[in-house]
């Protein structure tokens, strides 16, 4: 489709191979004639005039809102006068053609439409490609300049600003932890507190006994519970080899998942002590004093760890500290 004003171009492509199609791009919709229509669907002309006026006939569209005049000069000079039709005939006629390009149409079509409703959104991954990261973060920062200058007039204004900047430094994570591009914070906070054995063993009671949770929850299979908070302090040559906060919550929610040292409870338990020890050191809340993350973030953050293949460790601990630091 090229369009007047930046010859943009979008391809569509069936099973076959590429559809090469010269259509008119204008007023946010596309243009084609019945001919072109029948290229598409790879039907004849009559087919597309016949679902024409059936669409017509039945008011499901209305002749003129989705039909407009192209004039076009021919080799003789003189001028022609052809009907073209946008998307909303399109893909009416797409909908109601007989034949196996029609067919893929629909497919794709209705994949669409169900991406936009079950997610509220669809994405147009080739602009996401050409457009980048980069750009968006770009757009993040500008953002977060705004709220932060004051120069909004209301606080609703400013609690939206909020909103989209929240769910795009979270989106942001996620694709980069897809493309494997994460990497680690780059400002980190020293730890305030250390964990120890008895602090665990206490805390967990404590949940137990306020979930009402079977006597199996909780209770130790073998020492690696221990093991992970040993290894949360372990040390070379002197230094800690999890500096930051960040490493070792992220470390430590991992490791109480994924080593399972309880015989019922890992997820839950990991969940609580990777709370209390971000709580414990003052680095769960933001300066303003609201929760870095919400408890539907928490509980993606505990399954993703649970379903996450061990060759993905190194990825999903980024993920954490990113979560955490943002």
């Amino acid at each position: 489709m090229h369009s007047e004003k930046n010859d943009q171009i979008i391809l569509y492509k069936t099973k076959t191979g590429q559809l090469s199609i010269d259509v008119k791009l204008q007023d946010e919709t596309v243009w084609l004639t019945q001919k072109q229509m029948s290229r598409l669907f790879n039907v004849k002309v009559p087919a597309i005039n016949k679902h024409l006026k059936n669409i017509f006939e039945t008011n499901e569209l209305s002749k003129k809102s989705v039909i407009s005049i192209l004039e076009t000069t021919a080799s003789d000079s003189k001028k022609y006068q052809t009907n073209i039709y946008n998307l909303d005939a399109i893909i009416s006629v797409g909908y109601r053609v007989n034949s196996s390009q029609a067919t893929q149409f629909r497919i794709w079509a209705t994949q669409v439409l169900r991406n936009h409703i079950l997610k509220g959104f669809t994405i147009n991954q080739n602009r996401l490609r050409k457009t980048g990261l980069k750009e968006l973060e770009q757009t993040l920062s500008l953002i977060k300049n705004t709220i932060s200058t004051k120069n909004l007039t209301t606080d609703e204004a400013i609690g939206l600003f909020k909103i989209i900047t929240d769910y795009t430094e979270s989106w942001l994570l996620l694709q980069k932890y897809d493309e494997n591009s994460l990497t680690p914070p780059a400002k980190h906070q020293k730890p305030l507190y250390k964990l120890t054995f008895n602090d665990t063993l206490y805390a967990i009671y404590q949940l137990k006994k306020n979930l009402t949770a079977s006597d199996l929850f909780g209770r130790q299979k073998d020492q690696s519970l221990e093991g992970i908070i040993g290894a949360l302090y372990q040390t070379f040559d002197k230094k800690d080899l999890y500096k930051s906060i960040e490493e070792k919550a992220a470390h430590l929610l991992y490791f109480t998942i994924k080593d399972h040292p309880f015989t019922d409870g890992n997820k839950r338990i990991g969940a609580m002590l990777f709370i209390t020890f971000l709580a414990q050191n003052k680095y769960l809340l933001t300066t303003t004093g609201e929760r870095k993350f919400d408890n539907t973030s928490l509980v993606a953050l505990t399954l993703l760890v649970a379903e996450s293949n061990p060759t993905q460790k190194e990825s999903i601990i980024l993920l954490i500290m990113n979560f955490i630091n943002k």
